[in-house]
């Protein structure tokens, strides 16, 4: 089960890292892939939409969305 929620999530960043800039619309999808991917492997789903919430709130904003860009490793 964690090998294979593991592989969904490595799967969806490495989508995201493709992406020119994060926008609202990616952020959404991504968002959207997440969910599925913890739902999918029976985490709470008062859990998953906390999370996403959380995540949603600290990287919505454009002065946020301007600023970052998905391949951007230190």
């Amino acid at each position: 089960m964690f090998d294979t929620l593991s592989d969904r999530l490595r799967g969806v960043f490495d989508a995201l890292r493709g992406q020119p800039r994060i926008t609202e619309e990616v952020l959404e999808k991504t968002l959207r892939e997440i969910r599925m991917a913890l739902l999918e492997a029976d985490v709470h789903v008062g859990v998953v939409r906390a999370l996403l919430d959380g995540v949603r709130a600290k990287a919505s904003g454009e002065e946020v969305l301007k600023s970052l860009t998905p391949d951007s490793r230190s």
